[in-house]
């Protein structure tokens, strides 16, 4: 998998803001979608308060790896590792939108994925609610999922 990449999708998908502000569910955050916690320094500060880049790359880069764990346990690790980058890709972005407990629900779509069927897990993945709500974004991963 590369990081970088997903760096760069993610930030396209989710944005990315130097700045805190609050969410569409009015949680505190900044960067690329990163919630803040009480552990962030940035906690209690107010909307609008500058956030370098560092801190940014830091907040991201502890959240991806969240993500990469979250999908080794969710697939287990034996699994997950023998994806392809490509895979494994589409599947951090998946985690790091909808986190463990909604990406567990796509049943179809794990069960094929752990079949290595490519084509099957993203015509499941189409069929969900996650697809109707971030379509743009679901269907350009769903289309990369099944060219793999």
């Amino acid at each position: 998998m590369n990081r970088k990449e997903v760096y760069v999708q993610l930030k396209a998908d989710e944005g990315c803001e130097f700045k805190i502000y609050k969410d569409h569910l009015g949680y505190p955050t900044f960067g690329v979608g990163h919630l803040i916690l009480e552990s962030d320094p940035e906690h209690g500060e107010e909307d609008g308060t500058r956030v370098s880049e560092e801190r940014v790359f830091q907040a991201f880069d502890r959240d991806l790896e969240t993500s990469i764990d979250e999908c080794k346990v969710l697939y287990k690790e034996d699994a997950w590792d023998k994806f392809p980058g490509e895979v494994q890709e589409i599947l951090v972005n998946m985690m790091f939108n909808m986190g463990r407990p909604r990406l567990q629900k796509f049943r179809k779509m794990n069960a094929a994925l752990l079949k290595g069927d490519w084509e099957t897990a993203a015509v499941e993945g189409r069929d969900s609610q996650w697809h109707k709500q971030v379509t743009n974004r679901a269907e350009r991963l769903m289309t990369r999922l099944e060219k793999v």
